[in-house]
């Protein structure tokens, strides 16, 4: 039987959920997420275990990252989805740091050019944000669009990014 672990920690953009199995992050939501006040149900039996060390590398990661000593995040994370939500997660983790793609630019990329639509609802399914990083997914005008943790703290991110892309060089 699978042990769920959770903590919250405070950040930037407010206070985070993390929650983990025993070897792997599965979620990272902020307060309001998808539009609803609070965080999505924990699984039952559930553990408040902030040392968790699956809960304390993706904790330390964030922090970095919040400080911009961080760019690309180790932590093991594995989000539950269909086969097609999975594709969307993995090509979302590989659009670089400052950077941004559209939601018609991915479907092209994972090999679904018609399929914008079905990637923006992947994206939005998404449940490790952050880490698998569906802010940085706009759309095609460039106009940013559709994020579970409101449009505020998407721009927030992005200028984070952008920012720390320019130090990097």
């Amino acid at each position: 039987m699978t042990t769920h672990h959770h903590c919250e920690i405070s950040s930037p953009i407010g206070t985070l959920r993390l929650v983990a199995t025993d070897d792997a992050l599965t979620g990272l939501y902020m307060e309001r997420h998808n539009g609803k006040d609070g965080y999505p149900a924990l699984a039952e039996g559930s553990k408040r275990d902030p040392d968790w060390p699956v809960l304390k590398k993706a904790a330390d990661e964030l922090t970095r990252y919040f400080t911009g000593e961080l760019m690309r995040f180790t932590v093991k994370h594995a989000g539950q989805g269909t086969a097609f939500e999975q594709t969307v997660w993995r090509a979302l983790c590989d659009i670089k740091l400052g950077k941004t793609e559209s939601y018609g630019g991915l479907a092209k990329r994972i090999g679904k050019p018609g399929a914008a639509r079905a990637v923006g609802l992947a994206n939005g399914r998404n449940p490790i944000s952050i880490i698998v990083p569906c802010h940085r997914v706009i759309g095609a005008d460039g106009s940013l669009t559709g994020y579970g943790g409101g449009i505020p703290r998407k721009t927030w991110l992005l200028t984070h990014e952008a920012k720390m892309a320019a130090k990097a060089g």
